[in-house]
Formats: structure tokens, C-alpha cells, sequence
């Protein structure tokens, strides 16, 4: 399968055997058709036949064997069968020529006399034969697809050469006929070439994962090798310097900065150490490290990303679909725009009957629709695989384009703006302590809690290298704090407002406490039986990318952004201000923020929604483009989303609209360009001056560079 066209003649044959169109996908750059539902070994034969009728052969792909008609082994005809073909075809043509040469005395006079209409009809019979042999060799893989063309009443670029080739033997143009079948069966054999090497460059850019990994045998503790397939989850695995990590896991021994860019698009290596997370494709950078696998290899990040990548593919998008109902037209338009110039001029002016015969067969030459239709497949699966190199996944063509045209992005403010965990920004000690004293004692005192302030204490407190002090006598007080016995010294810790309750405290000190607060932070503090002891200002802190992300939005012309958010109206304007929000939106519940996305969306153009957790899926589903926040983010955000950040960089949110404008701008590039070349050649064929060779080799050359334009978006 090399063309849409192709495509079409597939709906027709096989959709009746599978329930409808909608039981079939097809993939273009992977020459592939997947069939929808479970499938016996008879369905299969009859799906192999279907396929036959098209002039195709369908071959089960890996896996398939259960249905009890397995995959055939290639032999060379298989594999090598279009490049014998037309390099047979070449080499009749160069004898043929050959021939003609000695008979009429020159070269030169063999082009002569090809240039007369209906001249070369007296070659010698020997390099007749050797023409009708190069016109076999190069239509060998095109005869077939052609009738069954001309049997559906459906003409595609197979019949088009066809009758070119007839049409130019009719005239007695028998150089002219095997130069259009060879340079068509070069042609295809380029494109697939083409895109061959397209599939090529876009497997090598996600299939990164070694194939075999080193892990200790949980047994005798021995190092032993094996295929990363057959490790089990929970496995110790070792990774040396400059290697790939194999799967997904958390850090057990070592310290290692790792390049996360495979998965992430992050551009500097991060640190990893105990408790750190590796994702499988990612490259280990220093020292040796141990990690616990805690996926297998069918489900790590990095084969989710490829098979999201691959499923992407076969949701089209706009400008695809749009160029495969154009070319439903526009190959029976040319057709007719043939007949037009092969009748009118002898009819209507008196014309030559042969000439412009000719000039209808450069037409139906020009009119093949490949260079159209394969290259916006390539450029979405190219812009497709490149996002995904660079952090950002895309779950189709259709939500590629989609970014160009943004005019409004909502953002929720947990996780999305804000880092989603709380970090202390500040210590004030009081009467006689320090900092590292009242931090120590503070970590005994947290050691125990399970909340998000306590967490972020003891991760300071950790950063800091302060060893905790010990607390005796420890207990909880759910939801305000806790108290433990230190030194043989009873100790608080807990809110501002336990405090307050607890005991009196300084006016300078209530006064600073209350400002933080009304600066949107939370204040714990500690205390003894006589005195404050201190207190830290913890609070969820914005992306230090945010508000850079958000000024790259307004340049690109976002012309609204929007803060959706849960928490308290003083917190929401604080983070609002920061971030450098247009609006801001507080105390929503879920359903508030589906309503305010689906009125945007309704009166002022497309809108996209980031989120990082379960209540914004609603939101993210109900707005032209969900995007989440994809390594902190929620499983349901995750898979809601049309869109994944893998590295909760905001940044990536203006590369993703240049992104998705330089992918449109090529896929109008390739279209302009297919269009412009074929209307070049219906000029000189209404002109009497085209060539069928010249056509058909202006074609070949349409196709490859519109490919190759496509392919441009692997190397942004």
C-alpha cells in the first residue's frame, strides 16, 4: 500500500467482510490495515483474498498466528521485487535504444524521430520487442491494481499510467511508452524508498529501549543478562555509566544524573539518588546505579509513549482528511480536463489529432494525486514523533493542528502553575533559638505525620543536612498538629491557629504570622510550656517557567489566560498575580469548571485546559484541547488528555503551538506545491509543449520533495 488511493479500493473490498468502514484503520507510512474485533483463520483467508482482488497482497503481521494463517517468509522477489523490476526496465530501454542506434546510424536520430508523433512506428522489430519488454518490467507491479481500477469505474494513478503507456504505443511513441512505464515504476520505487526511510527515522526515534538489561538474581545475588521482556517487576537491575536504563524503576543504590530528554524533552541531566524515579530509554549519565523495576517492559513510560504515538497516527487530521476528499475530486476532474484538450483543439480548431492526443496523456500522467495525498501522512506522523522526542505527547494528527489555533488556555492552579506540594520559604526562629535548632526539633516532632506540611518540613529539614532530634512521648493531634517530649522539655507544634489557642504569643510575632498567612502561605509553629520557640512559612511555590510560559503564550497571540481553580479567593490572586494570569476563577468544584471552559469555548473560540488531577478531566474532556501534566498528573488526567506535558514544563506549551504551526505551515507548503506543479503542467500541455516523460518525472520529483519537506519536522 503506497498510496490513498489505494486506501479507498481497500474500504470497498474488505469494509463489506468486517461489518463497515468502521471496523477498518489504516496506517500509510507502516503500510498497514488493522482489522477491529477477533478474527478466525477463514475471516483471515477471506481478508487476504479481498485484498488480492485490489491487485495488494496482505501479509498477517507478527502475532498473528493464532488465527492459523501465519506471517510467509520474504524471499528476494518480496523484498527486492520493485527495484528488479525497474532496474529491468532500464536496462531493455538502454538496449532498445541501442538497437535503434545502430539501425537508423545515431543516437541523435533515434530522438529525432522519437520527437516526430507516430515517426518511431518503423523501429526494427528486435528493439520493439525489447520497449514492449521495458513497458511489462516497469508496469509489472501496476497492471494488476489498474484493472481493478478500470473494472470499479474507480480511476487512480494505476489506470492513469496505464492508458498513458497505451495511448503512447498507439501513437507508435514506443521510446516514449517504456520511458513513462520505467520512470513510474522508479518513481514508486522512490516513494517507497522515501518512505521507507521515514518509518525508519521514526522508529529509531522512539524504539530506544536496550533490548537486554543486567539484574541481580534475587537467588544467589549473582549479576546475571537477559531480555528486559523476561525481568519481573520488583527485580534489581544495574545500569552502568553511559548506558540506557531499561525499565522504569526507583533508585535503590548509587548517585547518577541521568538524560532525561529521551522521555521528558528535559535539556540538562537530573540528579537521581535513592528514592528517585528512572523511566526505561533514559540515559545514565555518571556513576553506576541500582534501581528496583517497578513496571514491565510491555507497560514502562517509554512503550506507552510509543504506543500512544502509533495510535495517534491513525486519527487523521483536518488537513488529511481534507486532502483525501479533494482527491475523490479532483482525479475524475482530471480526467475530464484530459479529454478537454485531447478533443477540443482538433474539433473546434482543426488541429492535429495525434498531438493533442499526446498532450491529453501528459495530462492523465500529471494528474496522479500521490505527491498530494502521501505527504501529509508523513509531515502529521513526522510532527507526531518529533513532539514526542521533545517531552510532548500528542494522541493524534487532529490534535496536532488543533494547538495553531488556540485562542484562550485555561490552567488549574494545583500541580499545573504550582509545583502541587508544598516547601518551606521560610524559618523564624525566636527567644534564643536558631534555625538548625528549631528545624531538628521540628523534624522529631514531624518524623511521624503523614501531611503535606509535615512532608515538607522533613524533606527542608533533609536538604539542609540537619540531623533530627529525637522526640519521646509522641502524639498526634489529627489535622493541627502534634507533641513530643525532647530533652525531657514538652514541645507543640502545629497551625497558627493551635497556637493561638494554646497559649499567648507576641504581638510582633502574631503580626508576622498573619502576614505571611494573608500572603497566602501557611504558618506552623512550635512552642514549649514557656515560651514560642519559632515558627516556618510553608507554601505551594509557582513553577519558576510559569510566568515566562505565559508572556511566550501572549506573544504567540493566546489571546486569554485563565486560572480555574478550587482553593480560597486570596489564595487564587496571589498565584494569579504571580503567574501573570489575564483572569482568575476560585472556589470552583469540578462542574463550575466544565461550565466556564464550555462557555469560552462557545463564544470566544478554541480553548485548551491544563490540569494535573482527577477534577480537572471533566474540564480537560470538555475543551477543544486537554492537556496534562504528565509526570505528576493523575492516571485519569493522563489518559482524558489529547495532550501530555512528560515533564510538567510549561515552557513546552509555546513550543507546542510554534510546533503545531510549522506542521500546518508544511502541510500547506506540500499541498501549494503538488497543486502549483500539476497546474504548471496542464499550462504547457494546453500549450501543446509538454512531455509525457518530463510529467511523469516532474510527479516523481513533486512526491519526493514533499516527503522529504515533512520529514524536516524530525529535525526541529
Amino acid at each position: 500500500m503506497c498510496c490513498g488511493e489505494e486506501i479507498e479500493a481497500l474500504r470497498a473490498e474488505v469494509g463489506p467482510l468486517v461489518g463497515g468502514e468502521p471496523g477498518l484503520s489504516f496506517d500509510l507510512i507502516e503500510s498497514k490495515m488493522t482489522v477491529a474485533g477477533a478474527l478466525d483463520g477463514e475471516a483471515v483467508r477471506r481478508i487476504k483474498a479481498a485484498v488480492a482482488r485490489t491487485g495488494m497482497e496482505a501479509v498477517p503481521l507478527d502475532g498473528a498466528c493464532e488465527t492459523g494463517v501465519c506471517p510467509v517468509r520474504e524471499g528476494l522477489w518480496e523484498r527486492r521485487g520493485r527495484l528488479i523490476a525497474c532496474a529491468a526496465a532500464a536496462v531493455f530501454i538502454a538496449s532498445a535504444v541501442a538497437v535503434s542506434a545502430l539501425y537508423e546510424g545515431s543516437f541523435m536520430a533515434v530522438l529525432a524521430e522519437t520527437g516526430a508523433r507516430g515517426s518511431a512506428a518503423g523501429a526494427p522489430p528486435f528493439a520493439v520487442a525489447l520497449y514492449v519488454a521495458a513497458i511489462v518490467s516497469g508496469g509489472w507491479f501496476v497492471l494488476s491494481k489498474a484493472l481493478y481500477a478500470a473494472k470499479k469505474l474507480r480511476p487512480d494513478m494505476n489506470l492513469l499510467m496505464v492508458i498513458a503507456v497505451l495511448g503512447a504505443v498507439g501513437l507508435g511513441e514506443w521510446l516514449e511508452a517504456a520511458s513513462v512505464s520505467f520512470l513510474f515504476s522508479l518513481a514508486l520505487l522512490l516513494e517507497s524508498w522515501s518512505v521507507d526511510r521515514a518509518r525508519r527515522e521514526i522508529a529509531l526515534l522512539l524504539d530506544i529501549s536496550p533490548p537486554r538489561a543486567r539484574f541481580i538474581c534475587p537467588q544467589d545475588g549473582v549479576v546475571e543478562e537477559g531480555p528486559v521482556d523476561a525481568i519481573a517487576v520488583g527485580t534489581t537491575v544495574v545500569v552502568r555509566p553511559g548506558e540506557r536504563i531499561p525499565l522504569d524503576g526507583v533508585v535503590t543504590r548509587g548517585l547518577t544524573s541521568v538524560d532525561q530528554a529521551p522521555i521528558t524533552g528535559e535539556s540538562v541531566p537530573v540528579k537521581k539518588e535513592p528514592g528517585s524515579e528512572v523511566f526505561a530509554g533514559t540515559i545514565n549519565v555518571e556513576g553506576a546505579i541500582e534501581f528496583r523495576s517497578t513496571r514491565p517492559a510491555s507497560d514502562t513510560t517509554l512503550s506507552r509513549i510509543i504506543r500512544m504515538v502509533e495510535e495517534g497516527r491513525l486519527r487523521r487530521a483536518p488537513a488529511e482528511q481534507w486532502v483525501e476528499k479533494f482527491a475523490r475530486v479532483y482525479t475524475p476532474a482530471m480526467i475530464a480536463v484530459a479529454l478537454v484538450i485531447a478533443l477540443a483543439p482538433p474539433l473546434i480548431f482543426g488541429g492535429p489529432w495525434s498531438g493533442w492526443f499526446y498532450q491529453g496523456l501528459v495530462i492523465l500522467v500529471i494528474a496522479c494525486p500521490c505527491a498530494l495525498v502521501i505527504s501529509t501522512p508523513v509531515t502529521v506522523v513526522a510532527g507526531l514523533s518529533s513532539a514526542a522526542r521533545n517531552g510532548v505527547l500528542i494522541k493524534g494528527g487532529a490534535y496536532l493542528e488543533a494547538p495553531a489555533h488556540l485562542r484562550a488556555v485555561a490552567f488549574d492552579k494545583t500541580g499545573t502553575l504550582t509545583f502541587g506540594r508544598p516547601s518551606v520559604i521560610g524559618v523564624t526562629p525566636a527567644d534564643g533559638h536558631d534555625e538548625a535548632e528549631l528545624l531538628a526539633n521540628a523534624a522529631a516532632l514531624e518524623a511521624h505525620s503523614t501531611h503535606p506540611l509535615a512532608r515538607a518540613i522533613l524533606d527542608h529539614v533533609e536538604a539542609k543536612n540537619i540531623s533530627p532530634a529525637v522526640a519521646d512521648d509522641f502524639t498526634i493531634f489529627p489535622g493541627e498538629g502534634a507533641q513530643g517530649t525532647i530533652g525531657g522539655k514538652t514541645y507543640w507544634i502545629g497551625s497558627h491557629r493551635m497556637l493561638d489557642r494554646q497559649r499567648a504569643e507576641g504581638a510582633l510575632f502574631h503580626e508576622a504570622a498573619t502576614r505571611l498567612e494573608q500572603a497566602g502561605n501557611s504558618v506552623v509553629a512550635m512552642w514549649c510550656d514557656d515560651h514560642v520557640c519559632g515558627f516556618m512559612s510553608v507554601s505551594d511555590q509557582v513553577r519558576p517557567e510559569t510566568r515566562e510560559a505565559i508572556l511566550s503564550l501572549k506573544k504567540l497571540g493566546v489571546e486569554k489566560n485563565l486560572m480555574i481553580t478550587g482553593d480560597n479567593r486570596g489564595t487564587a490572586e496571589l498565584i494569579a498575580r504571580a503567574a501573570g494570569m489575564d483572569e482568575y476563577y476560585a472556589e470552583l468544584l469540578p462542574e463550575d469548571k466544565v461550565r466556564l471552559v464550555s462557555e469560552f469555548k462557545a463564544g470566544r473560540g478554541k480553548i485548551a485546559m491544563v490540569g494535573d488531577g482527577i477534577n480537572d478531566a471533566p474540564a480537560m474532556a470538555a475543551a477543544d484541547i486537554g492537556i496534562a501534566m504528565g509526570a505528576m498528573g493523575s492516571d485519569a488526567a493522563i489518559e482524558t488528555a489529547d495532550i501530555a506535558l512528560m515533564s510538567d514544563d510549561l515552557s513546552k506549551l509555546p513550543w507546542l503551538i510554534r510546533h503545531s504551526r510549522r506542521t500546518l505551515r508544511a502541510i500547506r507548503q506540500n499541498i501549494l506545491f503538488a497543486v502549483l506543479v500539476k497546474a504548471a503542467f496542464i499550462g504547457l500541455a494546453a500549450g501543446g509543449i509538454a512531455t509525457l516523460w518530463g510529467a511523469i518525472a516532474a510527479d516523481m520529483g513533486a512526491s519526493l520533495l514533499v516527503i522529504f519537506n515533512g520529514l524536516r519536522l524530525l529535525r526541529v
